[in-house]
């Protein structure tokens, strides 16, 4: 059961404030989008929120004929451009004969340009964010061929797949995998995988349903890691390890007569010796010593490991990385690479949650998933700036599906009328934004209580 005792504040606040100000950044610059073309136009601009506003405001001031203001119900933001159909449903002002100010006055090649700026302004955003940070931080990769020892399985769920610790993944859907961070993402997304183990090459089915599976052993995102030294990190209290005279920094050699290389081997090892002796081969500042340890009930030692940095694995010769730095100019078309990449990935998925048969429908989630993303010890700014990016491609791709109350569903009805000429009847397209928005707030409202429930249900 889940308590508010059981929940550390102080995470959540961290992880809820970047997220409310990466939302922040794109609401704006999204609005921006729609605003700054509207005001060339010509176009009366009579509001601009910084998320919503329904009976009152926590700021607003009005400036020429707009009000700029930030409402109290975080989901998003506006632009409320005169004789437009759109979240406010005016419908009072419909009524009334087009003025020269009005949206619906405008030509409609420039009535499609103000309705693109928003997902423009994002797609830009997204290729500007991601080359900064290739210029000033540059990019690490672990190639695929230095995991010489094969993986680590982290979610025992990837055991259904018939994976192994120390299994070398070759290819998912006969593509070679290139480097490891794509490993996690072409799992979900794959539906056969070509492996060596033990130096035999054989191929494996991802069931249709993989993502579900995920979904329901805790919705976690990280299934395999590079396979690491079994080095004590932290020693749980009254545990085996504690009572035993284990210390942080030991590194675990051996367990009796069993060589261990790599934390994945303890467990294994250890797995049918609840409440046994064993004896552990200790590594302890230049030494080795052996330390008397009873297996706790659970079949553990209870210590977690030590989970060494990139420098430190290359340090200890484990995996050779690649890294590369940008310089300014060099960045950009690099940064446009790896935003189109990101779009690539996330078009798979949409396609995944599109799929009933996939089950990842019942893994969407709402504000409480996007904010889990961020870094919950520490404010990480290069992990933001991927997360503020990532973000980006998603709201631009999203806005332009071609759904009613959504910027694709005011395009589609713009191409329409320049096509064929007659514009849809306002009667209609009042109806299809009423539809647009049930169906976004009916999604929103399934996401997030998806989330919470989740949640609770999984801890």
């Amino acid at each position: 059961m889940l308590t508010l005792l059981d929940i550390n504040w102080n995470a959540v606040g961290l992880q809820a404030g970047q997220l409310i100000l990466s939302l922040s950044i794109l609401v704006i610059l999204h609005e921006l989008g729609h605003f700054i073309p509207a005001k060339i136009f010509g176009c009366r601009v009579e509001k601009f929120y910084l998320f919503f506003d329904p009976w009152f405001s926590l700021v607003k001031k009005k400036i020429g004929n707009t009000i700029y203001g930030i409402g109290w119900l975080p989901l998003g933001g506006y632009v409320k451009i005169a004789g437009m159909i759109d979240e406010s449903m005016d419908k009072e002002q419909l009524k009334q004969p087009a003025q020269e100010w009005e949206f619906r006055s405008k030509p409609a090649w420039q009535r499609l340009i103000i309705m693109i700026g928003g997902v423009t302004v994002n797609v830009l955003l997204a290729f500007f964010i991601y080359s900064m940070i290739l210029f000033k931080w540059g990019e690490t990769k672990l190639p695929m061929q230095s995991l010489t020892n094969g993986v680590w399985i982290v979610d025992t769920v990837v055991n259904e797949v018939g994976l192994k610790n120390g299994d070398k993944i070759l290819a998912v859907n006969d593509e070679p995998v290139q480097y490891f961070d794509k490993i996690n993402a072409s799992l979900m997304l794959g539906d056969h995988m070509t492996i060596e183990r033990n130096g035999e090459k054989m191929d494996l089915a991802i069931p249709t349903n993989f993502i579900e599976k995920i979904v329901e052993k805790g919705r976690r995102s990280i299934l395999l890691m590079p396979r690491v030294p079994c080095i004590v990190g932290e020693i749980g209290e009254g545990t085996a390890a504690a009572t035993g005279g284990l210390k942080v920094g030991d590194r675990i050699v051996g367990i009796d007569s069993t060589e261990i290389r790599f934390f994945d081997q303890v467990k294994p090892t250890i797995l049918n010796k609840a409440g046994d002796s064993i004896v552990l081969t200790v590594l302890r500042e230049g030494q080795t010593i052996s330390i008397p340890t009873k297996i706790n009930a659970d079949t553990s030692i209870g210590f977690f490991p030590t989970i060494l940095s990139m420098d430190e694995m290359e340090k200890e010769g484990m995996y050779a990385f690649e890294h590369r730095s940008y310089s300014f100019f060099a960045s950009f078309p690099a940064g446009v690479r790896k935003a189109n990449e990101k779009l690539a990935d996330y078009v798979s998925q949409f396609k995944k949650i599109l799929n009933p048969s996939t089950g990842a429908y019942k893994g969407l989630g709402g504000f409480k998933s996007m904010g889990s993303i961020f870094p919950k010890y520490e404010w990480d700014w290069e992990a933001f700036w991927n997360i503020t990016a990532f973000f980006s491609i998603v709201l631009a791709f999203m806005n332009l599906l071609p759904i009613p109350a959504l910027d694709g569903g005011h395009v589609i009805f713009t191409i329409y009328e320049m096509i064929t000429g007659r514009k849809p009847n306002e009667k209609f397209l009042e109806y299809a934004q009423i539809v647009g928005m049930v169906l976004l707030f009916g999604l929103m409202i399934y996401a997030n209580a998806n989330d919470w429930l989740g949640w609770g249900r999984n801890r």
